[in-house]
């Protein structure tokens, strides 16, 4: 088992060299050995938080540093639930492509009673971690669960599931900004938008590593649709990305600060545009991973505006 890790995850990773065999198959579900998910799922909660804190002043720093450390929690369990459910729907199709077959429930590793188990173990976690939250903020968590349970059935039906992934990703946005405010503004909900193109993007990059399986299984991608099409539509999403983010800047008087570091957040996606090789999966990884650093950038874009 500890050498046939799931082939988007090295095999020197701390899941593979630290924990009980018995561990193991449940930490690759839950992608404790690939954490990029969870930094992409955290970084918006942070924007949300941060963004309340420029839009208010007001608010204690203890008081935002404590709410992160929940989000940051929250992120690891549910992007694991979440994963967990993703594997529990998709396992017949999981099997049949290269990059996901050796992947807990395809390679038999655990039963899909156990996954269905784990999967309720992690939820609850969830839940306690959600419930610390204000009335709005546990409100929106619960509404949450629709675009997540929807999106693993999306690549079935639309040639768009990136657009789902975005709505349920991105959610983070809306609840960091309820947990510090009680209330959703229109410069969140700016923020939100912007978040679900710039997932549409990295996540259109991601899938042209499965673009050929799924297409002899008959799933759907904006992978696929675009094609060679691919650099100048992510000119078009990340350009998108990048206005909405600064509209929502100018709707919450950040200051110059804000402006100069979008100005890099700018430069950093004309980067991965240039540097995605769709017919190359290693480098279409690498351009998807790079967008770890990024999400903290965002995030210091309105950390710096205070």
């Amino acid at each position: 088992m500890r050498d046939q890790p799931p082939a988007d995850a090295s095999i020197d990773n701390w899941v593979n060299q630290f924990l009980p065999t018995a561990c193991i198959p449940y930490a690759r579900l839950a992608r404790l050995d690939r954490p990029i998910g969870s930094w992409l799922l955290f970084w918006p909660c942070l924007w949300g938080v941060w963004l309340a804190q420029l839009e208010t002043g007001l608010i204690p720093l203890s008081q935002t540093i404590y709410i992160s450390m929940l989000f940051a929690l929250g992120a690891i369990v549910m992007r694991g639930a979440g994963c967990t459910y993703n594997d529990i729907v998709d396992r017949d199709y999981d099997g049949k492509v290269e990059r996901s077959r050796n992947r807990p429930l395809p390679a038999g590793q655990i039963s899909v009673k156990q996954a269905w188990v784990f999967l309720i173990v992690q939820c609850l976690i969830g839940l306690s971690v959600l419930l610390q939250f204000n009335l709005e903020t546990i409100a929106l968590g619960v509404l949450s669960l629709i675009p997540i349970a929807i999106y693993p059935f999306m690549k079935r039906f639309t040639w768009w599931p990136q657009l789902f992934l975005g709505i349920a990703f991105n959610w983070g946005v809306l609840m960091g900004y309820a947990a510090l405010t009680g209330n959703i503004s229109s410069a969140a909900g700016m923020v939100y938008v912007a978040a679900i193109f710039w997932t549409v993007g990295y996540d259109t990059i991601y899938a042209h590593q499965d673009r050929e399986d799924d297409a002899l299984i008959g799933l759907k991608s904006s992978a696929i649709r675009l094609g060679d099409k691919t650099h100048t539509a992510l000119w078009i999403i990340y350009s998108l990305s990048v206005l909405c983010f600064l509209t929502a800047g100018v709707m919450a008087f950040a200051g110059l600060w804000f402006y100069l570091i979008m100005g890099g957040v700018a430069l950093h996606l004309a980067w991965q545009i240039i540097n995605t090789d769709i017919s190359d999966s290693d480098k279409c990884l690498i351009v998807f991973k790079s967008n770890r650093n990024l999400g903290f950038i965002i995030m210091i874009a309105f950390a710096f505006s205070l």
